[in-house]
């Protein structure tokens, strides 16, 4: 069973940063972040695979301003989110699969895909 557990949330000022925190416990293969805003549909924003390297694939909305990264020995899977805009306001949700994928080019990650999720961090943006 793997239990994730976020952190790192919060308000933060237009153009400000944070950075969220998610621990694993168990064993897990591929990992994504996602966020879900009031009224709308939970959407993949970052996600990180591994083939023969790490490959990471980020929702236009995030691309140049959000970096997803792993530490492996600690099990502990990180976003980093700078300049970050009201828009980004929402619970965002790290979620672990029981595999590794293999993403196909810019593919997304689909919450369907994801067998074990995080309680949700609330990220507020103000402007």
């Amino acid at each position: 069973q793997v239990h994730l557990v976020e952190s790192g949330g919060g308000t933060v000022q237009a153009g400000g940063s944070l950075r969220l925190s998610c621990v694993a416990s168990g064993n897990t293969g591929s990992m994504a972040w996602f966020r879900q805003a009031p009224g709308q549909e939970r959407e993949g924003i970052a996600r990180i695979d591994r083939a023969l390297s790490t490959i990471t694939i980020y929702a236009d909305s995030v691309k140049g301003r959000f970096t997803i990264s792993k530490d492996r020995a600690k099990n502990i899977l990180y976003l980093q989110m700078n300049s970050l805009k009201p828009d980004d306001t929402a619970v965002y949700y790290c979620a672990a699969a029981s595999r590794w994928f293999i993403p196909s080019h810019q593919e997304l990650p689909s919450p369907t895909a994801y067998n074990y999720w995080g309680q949700g961090t609330q990220v507020t943006v103000s402007s």
